[in-house]
């Protein structure tokens, strides 16, 4: 508060002069006796202060009349212009006295004349009191404690007289009414004035953008209250309030200047700006601050903008957060597309093909959550449904554009290794998905999905040549009519593990569930062969055979492909169990296994069961009919949650 303006709170008043002109020749010719005036003027002043266990100046009179604690004649006016000239506010007490008498000789029938005189008088030295006075509590940090103290109880005493003159009720002589002089409400006005000139203070040079500006008010206020709750409130009467009439005035110079500011055309960096002081700095680094907290806590000032003004701030923000989401989640996508097309190769991280785009829309999308919550928690819960739908558009986009490059880079050098990274990209979105992000299992399944199908796309890509490199083997098995199924399956699984390394740079999570394919595309193909109705045997004896060979199998499929990662424990009984069914001979016995098998696999349908009864060569048709029948009881409309027979068309 030390940069407070040079001027006084009240400017002086000329009223009065005219009379001290008129004056002036009478107090010259008393001159020489002005040092023994001036004198006896504080020897009355002394003669005033109280004495230990008597009230104060400040404290409420009795009506003991207009001289009650002054000994002697009261000092003449022109003594008492020339103390309060030297600025001495100890001539409060006599001054109040002198306008007591000057009130008893209005009642006791002094002329109309006499009167005007000597009220003019009275008043002008009031004028001069109240300057000295009110400039004193203008700066009152810089003010000695006594000093100060002697003005808030001389305002306290006016306060007083105030009160007494209300209740007297109005006059009826010859006397101009002067009463309530209002000191106290003239002091509040000039810490309003006080508040404008600290407030509208410029900031630092070159500074005067809107957030130095908010920056500058927001530390005054604060540092300024703090000072009036340390140095002031401990020196000023409880009536004064004073804690509550700076903090009153500063709230309203803040209220008008964002008020002002919120009725331009804001740019984006200006809602923002305007609602974190609103919503967020104001109310708790400065009202809630640990020294002001207590103390403004009943003073009710309330938020510097109304509701309704917050409320439309608020969707503008959630508006222009979206776009720029949006706009900045889009242009990643388009550099990641560029680097595609370009065929530039992704970095490697740890081992594994990286691509920077997961990182860059998650730390997007946390930035704007960050933002929001910034202003409030409850505008961070109302962007996060925004960004969500955000996300999604973007994961679909994501989705598509890498379809594209799918079908339109495979003669590219760096193609493969490009749609690992991005298949890796996925372990990052669903990480942050699932730890950061807490939103109900359907939502995060929506947000999963073009995920899913990347990831799915990916390896079928990834897959491909050695699917196309393993059909020819796998015919074999029809072909040569199941005469040498282990050495044909031996050199199927030699040329998966020889192919299985180009998928090492793969996150492993994803290198397993990969294997887990190729695991489900081993069996299902071997199931194709077995279905192709080449085969016909029409002993047990044949019928046990191929039943051992296809446990063989099974059991050589099953531990390569867990031996390499795949956890895909539901496919174990898919062939052991068809081994079974072609080893059984009582048709009760099968409809038993058919019936187990039917609720494992509930797309295993009665056309796949016809293929496999098919090789059963000594079954009747009526058995078969029978058999047949038990998936009418055991299937029903269950959907498969992983499918295998419902990839393998009968023909």
């Amino acid at each position: 508060m030390s940069e407070a303006s040079s001027e006084d709170l009240v400017p002086p008043l000329e009223a009065g002069a005219a009379l001290y002109r008129e004056e002036e020749k009478a107090a010259k010719k008393k001159e020489k006796k002005k040092s023994k005036g001036l004198a006896s003027v504080f020897s009355v002043f002394t003669k005033g202060k109280k004495k230990k266990g008597q009230p104060s100046s400040a404290e409420p009179e009795g009506a003991a009349g207009s001289r009650q604690g002054l000994d002697g004649p009261l000092p003449t006016v022109e003594e008492l212009k020339a103390a309060l000239e030297r600025g001495r506010l100890e001539v409060a007490r006599p001054l109040l006295a002198l306008e007591r008498e000057l009130a008893a000789a209005a009642a006791g029938g002094a002329s109309a004349e006499e009167l005007v005189r000597r009220q003019s008088k009275v008043e002008a030295l009031y004028e001069l009191l109240r300057d000295q006075v009110l400039g004193v509590l203008r700066r009152p940090l810089e003010a000695a404690p006594e000093r100060l103290r002697q003005a808030l109880a001389v305002v306290a005493e006016q306060e007083r007289e105030d009160r007494q003159a209300a209740a007297a009720g109005p006059g009826t002589s010859a006397l101009e009414t002067t009463r309530p002089r209002r000191w106290l409400q003239l002091w509040r006005r000039g810490v309003a004035e006080a508040a404008e000139e600290r407030m509208g203070g410029r900031p630092a040079e070159g500074a005067e953008v809107p957030e130095s500006v908010f920056l500058h008010m927001g530390r005054t206020m604060k540092e300024d209250l703090e000072a009036v709750v340390e140095r002031l409130k401990p020196l000023f009467p409880a009536e004064f309030g004073v804690v509550a009439a700076y903090a009153e005035s500063y709230h309203q110079h803040f209220a008008a200047h964002v008020a002002a500011t919120a009725q331009f055309e804001l740019c984006e960096r200006d809602t923002y700006m305007l609602l974190v002081w609103v919503q967020n700095l104001y109310p708790n680094d400065i009202l809630n601050s640990p020294k002001l907290a207590g103390e403004l806590q009943g003073v009710g000032l309330g938020s510097l903008l109304p509701p309704k003004q917050i409320r439309l701030l608020e969707a503008t923000f959630l508006s222009n957060e979206a776009a720029n989401v949006k706009e900045l989640m889009t242009r990643a996508l388009e550099l990641e597309a560029q680097r595609w097309a370009q065929d530039m190769p992704p970095q490697r991280l740890d081992g594994h093909c990286h691509s920077e785009l997961a990182i860059d829309i998650i730390q997007i999308i946390s930035q704007a959550q960050v933002k929001a919550e910034s202003i409030t928690l409850d505008l961070g819960s109302q962007i996060r449904q925004v960004l969500l739908v955000e996300l999604l558009t973007f994961l679909r986009s994501y989705q598509h554009d890498f379809n594209e490059f799918l079908e339109r880079g495979k003669k590219l050098r760096s193609y493969r290794a490009n749609v690992i990274a991005n298949i890796n990209n996925c372990l990052s979105f669903r990480t942050s998905m699932e730890q950061n992000w807490q939103v109900p299992q359907d939502t995060l399944s929506l947000l999963l999905g073009p995920l899913a199908e990347l990831k799915s796309h990916g390896f079928s890509t990834l897959l491909q040549s050695l699917c196309e490199d393993l059909k020819p083997l796998f015919k074999r098995f029809s072909h040569t009519r199941w005469a040498v199924p282990m050495e044909t399956l031996e050199k199927i699984i030699a040329t998966v593990g020889v192919r299985l390394p180009e998928f090492s740079e793969l996150q492993d999570c994803f290198r397993e569930e990969l294997v887990e394919a190729v695991h489900l595309h081993l069996v299902k193909e071997y199931i194709i062969q077995l279905s192709k109705r080449r085969l016909v045997l029409k002993t047990a004896e044949q019928q046990q055979q191929l039943a051992g060979h296809i446990l063989a199998n099974a059991d050589a499929i099953q531990h390569f492909c867990t031996e390499h990662g795949s956890h895909a424990t539901w496919l174990q009984p898919a062939l052991p169990t068809l081994a079974e069914i072609i080893r059984l001979q009582d048709p009760s016995a099968i409809k038993i296994e058919v019936a187990t098998y039917a609720t494992s696999y509930p797309d295993f349908s009665k056309g796949h069961l016809s293929a496999i009864l098919a090789i059963k060569g000594n079954l009747s048709n009526s058995d078969v009919k029978s058999i047949r029948s038990i998936l009418d009881v055991s299937t029903g409309a269950q959907e498969p949650s992983r499918p295998l027979f419902s990839l393998i068309k009968i023909g």
